[in-house]
């Protein structure tokens, strides 16, 4: 396993994070608690929940496991988040102080420790100011509660308005970004990645594997049956079957990542996170694995990197089309210069 500074901390963690959605659905807590033992076997360090996972089932597994484990707390570096609803009322949803301090403390509880590492904001609340925000992560952080505070799906806009604030009024800063990123998904390098460029805060992105798209188990001929989360459930969420089924360039990149995993001897999921493990300011992609024979196969490739040819290769075939302005070949062209005369 290799090891990588939390953006721009000095916190060290595993090049992969273990993400635990399932944990408490799809995954039981006996399977759950074999992949987190599986984890840390292989080195792995950073472990990624939140409130709202299962109702808040996966903090609790992961709490239980913790527990079982003397002095494991010390050495992974946790990370929740607080943001959507957990309560049936106006007040039990969103990036106030009330709800964030209910959320927070419920997350202490359920996990069984007395400070999160990392802790995030589930996504961006247009009705509650930046400022309350940074208050709210000042606060517990001098009450060590938390020990780092990160964003999750947020924009480039608001990476820059809550950095800058923070920069402006001393408070404590954003240290990670949570985004969807992969290779069918790369449109955060338009403005999110810059963003976080500028003001030192590492990725760790989600379904790096695009919904498990890039695994190369579903068919252009055939809907997904059986168990799996498209089997299931077609038109799940971003991922959904009919969306991809009809989008060409995603083919195309499939196609690529095929070619490249008959090349390299790698199965197609495990180049699909090696090359987003490589991205600039990445610091872990997130797995979402259901079963342990899934992550032992991410695990695979803890320390695994694609050569310049491969790398290219998935790089041209997964680059956004993009329209002329402001985003494209002219629109670059508008906001940049040459260090000589002219223009």
């Amino acid at each position: 396993m290799e090891y990588r500074t939390m953006g721009s901390t000095g916190v060290s963690v595993s090049r992969l994070c273990l993400g635990t959605m399932t944990f408490g659905k799809e995954t039981d807590e006996r399977g759950a608690h074999a992949q987190l033992d599986a984890f840390v076997e292989a080195g792995g360090t950073f472990i990624d929940t939140a409130d709202v996972y299962n109702g808040g089932v996966s903090e609790e597994i992961i709490g239980r496991w913790l527990g079982q484990k003397d002095g494991r707390a010390d050495e992974v570096v946790l990370a929740t988040k607080g943001r959507f609803p957990t309560g049936q009322h106006p007040n039990g949803v969103g990036l106030s102080r009330k709800h964030l301090t209910s959320a927070l403390d419920a997350s202490l509880r359920r996990l069984g420790v007395d400070t999160i590492d990392l802790y995030q904001v589930h996504a961006f609340d247009p009705f509650t100011p930046l400022d309350e925000v940074l208050r709210f992560m000042d606060d517990a952080m001098r009450q060590g509660k938390i020990h780092y505070f990160g964003l999750s799906n947020f924009i480039g806009w608001q990476i820059a308005a809550i950095s800058e604030l923070a920069g402006a009024s001393g408070m404590v800063h954003p240290v990670l970004l949570q985004p969807q990123y992969n290779l069918l998904t790369r449109y955060i390098e338009l403005e999110i990645v810059p963003a976080c460029e500028q003001y030192g805060i590492g990725l760790i992105p989600w379904s790096p594997l695009g919904g498990g798209w890039l695994t190369g188990k579903y068919s252009r001929e055939q809907a997904p049956t059986g168990a799996t989360r498209l089997g299931e459930d077609p038109n799940r969420g971003m991922e959904n079957y009919a969306d991809k089924q009809s989008d060409d360039k995603a083919w195309d990149i499939l196609d690529v990542v095929r070619r490249v995993a008959d090349e390299t001897g790698l199965t197609m999921a495990q180049v699909a996170l090696a090359w987003v493990a490589d991205r600039p300011m990445v610091t872990a992609p997130i797995l979402g694995n259901r079963t342990t024979e899934q992550l032992d196969e991410a695990l695979k490739m803890a320390d695994v990197h694609l050569d310049e040819a491969h790398t290219k290769a998935l790089d041209e075939v997964s680059r956004p089309v993009l329209p002329d302005y402001p985003y494209g070949e002219r629109g670059v062209g508008q906001r940049s210069r040459e260090l000589s005369f002219g223009r």
